[in-house]
């Protein structure tokens, strides 16, 4: 060890002055700069985008993001998560937990409740995500069913079913 501290990671909402880092470390963080330009795409869509649900982790720069926007499922709102983001050096460190249970916090406190996401069977339970078709939500691609997953923020609550309805920028 060598004595030296680690900054301290604040998550927070994003602020304008982040657009660019978040493009950054959405950019490094997947193959391409695909999830970077759908980050900016949505939030140019005013349909989609709802400000104080889009997260930053910092540690004096930009090292995570994650972003919930709005879909529809059956005609009603919802929340989708995606995409989620950690520069590549700071991932397996907490940052993209951090990130995720403080934008889906947010959105609780928002009084959002159904929130969709397609990713990793083995991460996202962590959160309480399990497979949308419990809640009888489907996905207007094909996807395997571990892969599809739903929260409800309010268990007690009901949730809307049927086909999720993603913002124009996702492309589906």
């Amino acid at each position: 060890m060598s004595g030296e501290e680690s900054p301290v990671l604040i998550t927070r909402p994003e602020t304008p002055d982040d657009a660019a880092a978040i493009h950054a470390v959405n950019a490094a963080a997947f193959p391409t700069v695909a999830e970077a330009d759908l980050v900016d795409a949505l939030r140019a869509d005013p349909r989609a985008w709802i400000d104080g649900l889009s997260t930053v982790a910092a540690d004096g720069e930009v090292v995570g993001h994650a972003l919930l926007t709005r879909c529809w499922v059956g005609g009603h709102p919802a929340l989708a998560l995606a995409p989620c983001a950690v520069r590549p050096d700071r991932q397996r460190q907490g940052v993209g937990d951090a990130v995720i249970r403080f934008g889906l916090a947010a959105a609780r406190d928002r009084g959002e409740n159904l929130v969709v996401v397609l990713g990793h069977a083995e991460y996202y339970p962590r959160f309480g995500f399990t497979p949308a078709s419990g809640f009888g939500v489907l996905a207007p691609f094909d996807v395997p069913d571990e892969a599809f997953m739903a929260l409800a923020l309010d268990p007690a609550r009901p949730v809307p079913t049927g086909l999720v309805e993603y913002p124009a920028a996702f492309g589906v």
